[in-house]
């Protein structure tokens, strides 16, 4: 005697695999700086008060105009990208959770 064997039955379920979503970096937290603008009789004056040993000898850097200008329009951009890459982030985090919400 054979025994009954009952049909195989196959049921698809169709699941989207959980999106990983890291956590964000720590907020950036800039150092202060100390901003200087030595005009030629200001840095004369230094220059003077240091061969007299009244001033502590210091490396300074200079931008002109224009690379302040460029320094300026970078940090601009920085600034323009990283609020795009946060939108973008959302934009995912958000349609996750419609997803697991069921919100669609």
């Amino acid at each position: 005697m054979v025994p009954e064997t009952k049909p195989v039955e196959i049921v698809t379920i169709a699941r989207t695999a959980p999106i990983y979503h890291p956590p964000l970096p720590e907020p950036i937290e800039s150092a202060s700086m100390d901003w200087r603008i030595l005009s030629p009789d200001i840095m004369q004056q230094y220059l003077n008060s240091l061969e007299t040993g009244d001033e502590p000898r210091v490396a300074y850097y200079g931008l002109t105009s224009q690379g302040y200008e460029n320094l300026s329009m970078t940090m601009g951009e920085i600034t323009r990208y990283l609020e795009q890459i946060l939108h973008i982030v959302g934009y995912y985090r958000e349609m996750d959770e419609e997803e697991e919400n069921g919100t669609q």
